[in-house]
Order: structure tokens, then sequence, then C-alpha cells
């Protein structure tokens, strides 16, 4: 169990000009945003620092720059993971929460920026994808009204369906998963609206989504405000406006893939980086090894 926790919401792709450069004013709240979390961690008397970015900066036609003057500015050497390397990192961390008996797991995980998708019988995933629907993206880009209209919503839908026949079919074919798994944020915000337990029950309770249960959901939470879904239990402010494509994603998927229901794991991306550290070095120690650069766009884990 962590320590403690700590996350804040930069909103890095809300923060880009028209030709995808990371603004002057998102470059400063980023900068400040990681010195601050690497003084936490000083304080905290954290010895190592496993900073990496991931989306929205991995998008960022000025991401190397910015990167520099993070680096400069800060002495955090940020990380980007690829969209690849999100997907794989998180099946590692998914197989070892439910383990061998589990048999061949597909898995989703719905970030801001992308979507990541995953199916393997192993702890290295056989096929690993990460496609550009993720919840943020898609409410900037689809759902700017507020609450969003039913006709967005409906060709929103057709869209997804279409973007998804290629990616599931390519997900299936590598073979029928004996267990469907759910990741991030959103699908535990969902689960929760539909019925599963709250956080306070602990990580050990078994939670599931149902594709019944997300249907209705939406058909809900469509005609709110982003300030009336926030006051829904297990909902953020900063997750209640991109909730609804989110939930949208969550739909598209599980109907492409043939899923009735997925459970849903508490470990994801964060954990999955942290095994593959232990995985790969004698007790854990020394600098991990990671991707190339390039940056961030949901928060900052450390």
């Amino acid at each position: 169990m962590p320590m403690s926790s700590s996350k804040a919401a930069l909103r890095l792709s809300e923060n880009m000009d028209g030709d995808g450069r990371i603004t002057e004013a998102g470059e400063a709240r980023l900068i400040t945003t990681i010195a601050e979390f690497a003084d936490l961690a000083r304080k905290a008397k954290c010895v190592e620092l496993m900073p990496f970015a991931t989306s929205a900066l991995r998008e960022a036609t000025n991401s190397e720059e910015v990167l520099t003057r993070v680096r400069a500015s800060t002495g955090v050497d940020l990380r980007v993971l690829s969209g690849e390397d999100e997907a794989r990192l998180t099946f590692l961390a998914v197989r070892r929460w439910f383990g061998w008996s589990a048999g061949r797991i597909l898995n989703l995980d719905i970030g801001g920026g992308s979507l990541e998708m995953s199916n393997g019988g192993d702890e290295e995933p056989d096929v690993a994808l990460s496609l550009q629907l993720g919840a943020g993206r898609l409410t900037r880009e689809w759902l700017r009204d507020d609450p969003p209209g039913k006709r967005k919503i409906a060709v929103l839908r057709d869209w997804l369906e279409a973007e998804l026949v290629v990616p599931s079919k390519t997900l299936i074919e590598a073979g029928k998963p004996d267990l469907a798994v759910g990741t991030s944020k959103t699908f535990r915000s969902l689960a929760r609206l539909t019925g599963a337990a709250p956080s306070a029950a602990g990580p050990r309770v078994r939670r599931t989504l149902t594709s019944s249960g997300l249907r209705q959901l939406i058909a809900f939470i469509s005609r709110m405000t982003a300030s009336d879904r926030a006051e829904l239990e297990g909902v953020s402010s900063d997750r209640s406006q991109q909730l609804v494509a989110g939930a949208l994603v969550a739909e598209a998927s599980m109907r492409a893939l043939s899923l009735d229901s997925i459970e849903i794991c508490p470990w994801a991306l964060r954990e999955g980086l942290i095994l593959r550290k232990l995985d790969t070095e004698p007790n854990g120690g020394g600098p991990v090894a990671m991707p190339p650069v390039e940056p961030v766009g949901r928060q900052h884990e450390w």
C-alpha cells in the first residue's frame, strides 16, 4: 500500500495551440507542479523518483523543448511512455493482481488522451494497442455542450463503433479471453455509479461493470450538467466533465468485443511500472530502464 498519495490535474491537452504545441501557460503549470511534487518526495525522504508522462506530452509538437526546460528548472527527468508501453505495463499489473488462474486476460484502460487495449495469456500481452480515444480528448472534440446533446451522443456512438472495428478484431484474434478487465479511474467511477462497492470497502472487494448497467447510466448522466455529475458519489469535479465521453468509450469497447461485463482491477499503469522495476533490477535498486523520452496528459504519477 502507498504511504501517501497526491494528485494534480494539469489538463495539458487543453493548453495546446493550433500547432499542437504546449503553451507557455501550460508549460509553466507543468514545471510548477513537478517542482512541488519533487519537493514533497524529498520531504517524505523518497530516495528515488520514477517520473513518467503519457498521452498529451507524447503528442505535443514541442515535447522535447518542454522536457528540456522541465529538467533544467526542476532537475526531474520526465520520461514519456509510448501508448503500447502503457498497455503492456498496465497488463502486467492486471496479471499480477488476478494471478495465473485467471487464464487469458483482455484489459481495457481509458485515459484522458487514449484508450489502451491488451490481450494475453502470459505476463506480456500478445496484443497491446493504444488508440486516440481518451475521455478528455473526445469531450473536447465532440461534447463541448453541457449537457451534451442527444444528436452529438448518437453521432459519437456511431463514430466509435466504426473506429473500434479493426482494433477489436485484432484483439480477439489473439485468443478468446477467460477474463475481461477494466482499469483506470473512469472504469472505477462507472462501476461505482452502477452499483459497485465504494472505495471505502477496500481494494479486494469484487467490482464489476455490466453493459446493461452502463447503457442505463449513460441515459442518465448524459442529461446532466458537469456540475451535477460532480455531485454523484465517486465522481470528482475534474472527472465530471469527461465522464459521459468515458462512458461512451467503455460502452463502445465492450460492445465491439462482445463483453457483457468486465471486472474492475485496482492496479494499473503505476503499479505496472513498479512491478517491472522490481522484476528487472536486483533488490529493486538503481535507475529504472524506461522507454525514450516524450511527455503527460493525464496527471503525474510518482
